[in-house]
């Protein structure tokens, strides 16, 4: 079974009241070669090392990056 989606509202569910933009790390931290994704949260090694430093904008941008590359093709 795959695992479940990655997605920003329950990201936000897991951070309670945390201010911000929710990090998506799920803990699973594996690139995946063929597509450049980590395996868990679906950034790429560019998102992963910027989003500590993003603005909430930005972070919102890769979200939307990140849910776009869990839709089937």
């Amino acid at each position: 079974m795959p695992p479940a989606p990655v997605t920003l509202q329950a990201a936000r569910r897991r951070a309670a009241l945390a201010p911000g933009v929710p990090s998506p790390c799920i803990s699973i931290c594996r690139m995946n070669a063929a597509s450049g994704w980590c395996e868990g949260c679906y950034r790429t090694l560019d998102e992963i090392v910027a989003w500590g430093r993003a603005s909430d904008a930005d972070k919102l941008r890769i979200w939307q990056d990140i849910e776009a590359r869990q839709q089937p093709r």
